[in-house]
């Protein structure tokens, strides 16, 4: 049961982009997890509830917004919107989009276009991954309103999970994973058409949401997947699209998953070069890179046995420490320097032989991760929009994660349903419209040369790498404020930046006390 939930995290580590659900599994507290939507507060149970308030001609009352894991909510307003599921068939099964109002700080100096959160994924919920980018919008909405749809498929908005169990034989293989996703496919038709859950559709919902909400024009941050629902929305509704942030963006023309393994190579070479340029990192701790290969060859040859202390419940236990484990913490710790720094001092343990701390932080990767993202959403959105263009590198060969995601992916694809997309779908989007483009210098898996990509058919955006920084950056340094001041002004190219440069490199860990100071 242990092996099977490693290698299905390992699997679900491959797809997903969204990185917000790893900082919750990172600030997951002892305390039971809090509900994803809760009511507010009042001052006497017998109060009287409050009364519903309208945005446009959706109502709300008040919520708590509170992630999976933590301490850190949001007070908010929530309410539902009903659309079809099948556009052509407007009659027919009705979806109700969750959605969540957060109110500006000072009533009498509203602006008139909100700012939509997008999230990752694809899978994640906007209303429950809002809490840990809060702090990045304290600027944003002291003069303007912002809504978080959760995307149909996610969160309460109808959600598409997949229990693929613990078939651990099923779960290690493509053929077995296709078996899986049978069930869950014949599971969710039950209650979805899995046709419908696209990023076309979500783009359909948002601007239904625009329109009950009665405004002209919005800004939209995307955060990683949220960043393909952002453009497509300015393909589709430009004139009602203001400006665009995009964090940690994923070009019109990527097929998702081609690139991961070449993008986490290059971000782990990066990492692991600020303890090769470190005399007192490499005197102490050796060469994390050649350490790393060294590892996984052991690991695929024999893995071994490691004892270990759960690190949730105190618990001593063993486990064989596999392959595809270490590979998934390997990418997922690559999404937040301050976490990777901790890496080349496990690697120089595990070439001592001491596994236990590797061990550990997999297993805690393996109970948080899964359960993350809708995951029958996300098949729903990569089936339809990617799968077609899934292919096999040669060069990923001997990588950490090598081909199994055009592999796995692409058996898992055969079984699901497919939705249509406009011919444009993959062109790069082009226009007038005001974009701000983000990314971290060491992001694993949506690096800079998309950025790059990205802000090259627009006249009208900028490119800010953030040094030293990973997957999704919003909330770096001085980056609310650059993020507040270009939705007051939608002038991405009048920033000054230079506050970035304060921004530092996070030095790797040379003992369990911390860096060299």
């Amino acid at each position: 049961m242990e092996r099977s939930r490693i290698i299905r995290t390992g699997v679900a580590v491959l797809l997903v982009l969204g990185y917000i659900g790893y900082r919750e599994y990172r600030e997951r507290q002892a305390q039971p997890a809090a509900a994803n939507e809760a009511p507010a507060a009042t001052a006497a149970d017998d109060a009287p509830p409050a009364e519903p308030v309208k945005f446009g001609s959706i109502a709300f009352e008040p919520c708590t917004l509170a992630p999976q894991f933590g301490p850190s909510s949001v007070e908010a307003q929530c309410g539902t919107l009903a659309v079809p599921e099948n556009p052509a068939q407007p009659d027919g099964r009705k979806l109700e989009l969750a959605i969540a109002w957060v109110q500006p700080g000072d009533e009498a100096e509203i602006e008139p276009d909100p700012v939509f959160m997008l999230a990752g994924g694809p899978g994640q919920s906007a209303r429950r991954t809002f809490p840990q980018v809060s702090p990045a919008f304290a600027k944003v909405l002291e003069h303007r309103h912002v809504i978080l749809v959760d995307q149909r498929g996610t969160g309460a908005s109808n959600p598409l999970d997949c229990d693929f169990g613990d078939d651990e034989e099923a779960i290690a293989t493509a053929a077995g994973m296709r078996v899986l996703t049978e069930r869950c496919r014949d599971a969710l038709a039950k209650k979805a058409d899995l046709r419908f859950y696209t990023t076309t559709d979500a783009v359909r919902d948002l601007d239904a949401v625009r329109q009950a909400l009665g405004v002209d024009q919005v800004n939209l941050l995307g955060i990683s997947y949220g960043t393909r629902v952002a453009q497509q929305y300015a393909m589709r509704h430009p004139g009602h699209t203001r400006s665009l942030v995009l964090d940690s963006v994923v070009p019109n023309e990527l097929i998702l998953g081609n690139d991961f393994a070449a993008n986490l190579e290059r971000a782990l070479d990066l990492q692991f070069a600020q303890c090769e340029q470190s005399q007192a990192c490499t005197s102490k701790l050796g060469h994390p890179r050649a350490q790393l290969d060294a590892l996984m060859a052991t690991l695929r040859a024999q893995p071994p046995l490691v004892r270990y202390r759960d690190a949730a419940t105190g618990e001593s236990k063993a486990e064989l420490l596999r392959p595809e484990a270490v590979a998934a913490l390997m990418r997922m710790y690559a999404y937040m320097p301050m976490v990777s720094a901790l890496l080349p001092l496990q690697l120089h343990e595990a070439a001592q032989g001491r596994y236990d701390g590797l061990m550990a932080l997999t297993r805690m990767l393996g109970e948080s991760i899964g359960d993350q993202m809708a995951m029958g959403m996300q098949l729903s959105v990569v089936c339809s929009e990617d799968a077609a263009g899934f292919r096999a590198d040669p060069s990923a060969e001997g990588t950490l994660l090598g081909n199994q995601f055009a592999e796995f992916l692409g058996e898992q694809c055969e079984a699901w349903p497919r939705g249509d997309m406009p011919a444009d779908f993959h062109q790069p989007l082009s226009g007038e419209v005001p974009v701000l483009v983000l990314e971290g210098e060491f992001d694993p898996v949506t690096p800079p040369r998309y950025g790059e990509q990205v802000v090259a058919n627009l006249p009208n955006a900028r490119l800010l790498v953030l040094k030293g920084q990973g997957h999704n950056v919003i909330g770096a340094g001085c980056m609310p404020k650059l993020f507040a001041q270009f939705i007051a002004t939608t002038d991405a190219k009048g920033l000054d930046a230079k506050c970035l440069d304060d921004l530092a490199y996070v030095p790797p860990f040379t003992s369990f006390n911390g860096w060299e100071p």
